[in-house]
């Protein structure tokens, strides 16, 4: 099975390709289809998911899954939020982002920089889809006093997970992917598809369409 990622990001199609493959979906970059990014004028995380997935299963024809997601700091009353990409600007890299946000965490002690990942994942089997699958999942912990670590992206050097001494850039992607934001959401919305019935009211003749919970026809 194919879905669209509605997404630019390589670093979140890697991470969501590695958890759907053991359950045979194959998950496709936007961008390898020839579709830019639409931009994300929502004020949630579930607005910019559905805006992402609508957009790409318009653009293919194919069913899409659209991931917005982002670092919300309990000390800058959750900033950056839904613009935690753009944290340092329109164009800004990870690194300017981190740059910003230690710049405003200045001065804050370790026990008041509870933070935490936050994603929602939106899947379409349309661009009018009007059922959408949504699930959210969350990841708890602080922001670091500096980055450590090499591995994942965005905030992932900053991100310190309770009970843990590690940044997140410091965990194996193994370790990461089984426990992270994303993870959490993905395996929400896995539940969700596994509980949608995959008979059509039509009984038994009923066409693959109908029997595929993620094809474009079906109920």
């Amino acid at each position: 099975m194919k879905l669209v990622l509605a997404s630019a990001n390589a670093g979140k199609q890697r991470e969501l390709a590695a958890l759907l493959a053991p359950v045979g979906i194959e998950l496709v970059l936007q961008s390898t289809l020839g579709i830019d990014s639409i931009e994300e004028t929502g004020t949630t995380f579930e607005a910019n998911a559905l805006l992402k997935a609508r957009h790409a299963a318009g653009c293919s024809g194919l069913p899409a899954l659209a991931d917005d997601s982002g670092l919300e700091v309990a000390a800058l009353e959750g900033r950056p939020g839904v613009w935690s990409a753009r944290f340092a600007g329109a164009t800004a890299t990870d690194a300017d982002n981190i740059l910003r946000l230690l710049s405003e965490l200045t001065g804050v002690p370790w026990e008041r920089r509870r933070a935490r990942y936050r994603c929602v994942l939106a899947l379409v089997r349309s661009a009018d889809d009007a059922a959408p699958l949504i699930a959210s999942g969350s990841w708890e912990g602080r922001i670091a006093l500096q980055p450590v670590g090499s591995g994942g992206f965005g905030y992932d050097p900053l991100f310190v997970p309770d009970g843990e001494q590690r940044s997140v850039a410091q965990l194996p992607a193994t370790e990461k992917n089984a426990r992270s934001h994303r993870a959490m959401a993905l395996s929400a919305l896995l539940a969700q598809l596994a509980q949608l019935s995959p008979m059509s009211p039509q009984g038994p003749q009923a066409s693959q369409s109908q029997l595929n919970p993620l094809h474009p026809a079906a109920s």
